[in-house]
């Protein structure tokens, strides 16, 4: 699971510490130094690779399937999103890997660039795109243990999950 923000405790972080308690007999682990890798250039690419960048690609290699949840900065990705992605274009660890992009916001109908972008960049990646998924935090709560509290978007979330674990 890769979370697209860099705020410490963003809403997106903790949408993705909660998947693991909906499936508790599947093992689910989110990479999380993303800030710490450097910037994505052709010139490093084509040299030596920095421990966090070799760390990055192998977690994503062996990953059965990748959930990525992201907000909107300026009607984009957030850059700490993008430049991971980046590592991964000439090593192709995303090819043919299920992923799961979820944009998770305040309120509709915001993060819908995001979610374009972010489908343009798993399509250049050429991953498996199993369904898009849109939430709102005005929709999805959380009780005081970081759980869900259950309600009908919940179920749509479980539902996308099971597209990845199937």
């Amino acid at each position: 699971m890769i979370s697209g923000s860099a705020k410490v405790g963003s809403t997106n972080t903790k949408l993705l510490n909660a998947i693991p308690f909906l499936f508790p007999n599947h093992k689910f682990s989110r990479f999380e130094n993303l800030q710490l890798l450097p910037i994505f250039t052709e010139i490093i690419d084509q040299t030596s690779y920095p421990e966090i960048v070799l760390d990055w690609r192998k977690e994503v290699e062996k990953a059965d399937a990748v959930i990525i949840a992201t907000p909107e900065y300026i009607f984009n990705l957030p850059a700490i999103i993008k430049n991971a992605l980046e590592w991964l274009t000439a090593s192709g660890e995303l090819v043919q890997k299920k992923v799961l992009p979820i944009t998770f916001m305040p309120t509709a109908p915001r993060g819908a660039k995001a979610m374009e972008s972010l489908i343009w960049s798993l399509q250049g990646l050429n991953a498996q795109i199993v369904t898009q998924l849109p939430l709102y935090q005005d929709e999805i709560k959380f009780d005081k243990n970081g759980k869900f509290i259950p309600n009908e978007n919940l179920e749509i979330l479980k539902e996308a999950i099971q597209l990845l674990i199937k």
